[in-house]
């Protein structure tokens, strides 16, 4: 059963994982040294306990006690209740979801055991943007994809604003970094993917001709200003496009893959 704390100074130490959450160099920081996570609101709180990662701690006002009061009651970790504008001083925002937890993370993967099974999956490249990887994250579960490989300079799936945006399906999805960029794209192709880049290149197809009769797929999506590096498009087995029309060239990151994603489920 948790131990519900009450807390009335903004500086007290135990509220030190849930400190200027805007910071984003500071948050990137604290949460790899710390081996930790944050998860904000009610869903989100509930998916990260329910898929298996350990809470440290709680942190919500009073009225939001009743509403995860099934997920208080099955943890050890101390619940620090404290006012809304409390907790505004400490994190730095309004915290309008009214909870937040802080988890602690999990080895990754490696990644044959995330592409055990898989027959549709996402290969991310230096999509640095958390936003993006929370979309493209979402994107994945809600169109029946396997799970998602992410390049080492690409944002982390665990931070507090892609978690948001994913609505917690980083914690259902499978996922992993890759330990070799350079090669990356063969070794999955040993794997039996074949690899289909989207990319404007010369020789791009149309996405639904690129995947269609494929058994398992690799959808490969580069940067949000540049794209894809030079050798991870070459490197690819199928170079593919979505159809533009008015003289608009691309999509969004997160848009393609939406549109990507049911495309290739469709095949």
């Amino acid at each position: 059963m948790v131990t519900l704390v009450e807390i009335d100074s903004p500086d007290d130490p135990r509220l030190a994982d849930y400190r200027d959450l805007r910071d984003v160099e500071l948050r990137k920081s604290l949460e790899a040294a710390e081996g930790l996570f944050l998860a904000e609101g009610e869903k989100v709180v509930r998916r990260a306990t329910e898929a298996g990662f350990a809470p440290r701690s709680f942190l919500m006002a009073p009225r939001w006690l009743d509403g995860l009061a099934d997920v208080l009651a099955a943890s050890e970790a101390p619940c620090y209740v404290v006012s809304e504008a409390l907790a505004e001083q400490v994190t730095g925002f309004h915290v309008h979801r009214g909870a937040l937890a802080s988890l602690a993370r999990r080895p990754l993967p490696t990644v044959e055991s995330v592409l055990s099974g898989a027959r549709s999956i996402l290969m991310l490249e230096d999509i640095v943007d958390h936003t993006n990887v929370g979309a493209i994250f979402r994107c994945a579960a809600g169109l029946g994809f396997d799970a998602v490989l992410l390049a080492p300079r690409c944002a982390d799936p665990l931070y507090r604003r892609s978690i948001k945006v994913a609505m917690g399906t980083v914690f259902s999805v499978p996922w992993t970094r890759l330990p070799d960029w350079y090669d990356a794209l063969p070794t999955l192709e040993s794997a039996g993917f074949t690899t289909v880049a989207l990319t404007l290149s010369a020789d791009s197809t149309d996405i639904e001709e690129a995947v269609r009769g494929l058994d398992k797929v690799a959808l490969v999506l580069g940067s949000e200003g540049h794209g894809l590096s030079e050798h991870w498009e070459r490197a690819a087995s199928r170079r593919a496009i979505i159809p533009m029309h008015a003289g608009i060239d691309s999509l969004n990151v997160a848009a393609a893959t939406a549109v990507a994603c049911y495309v290739t489920s469709r095949r």
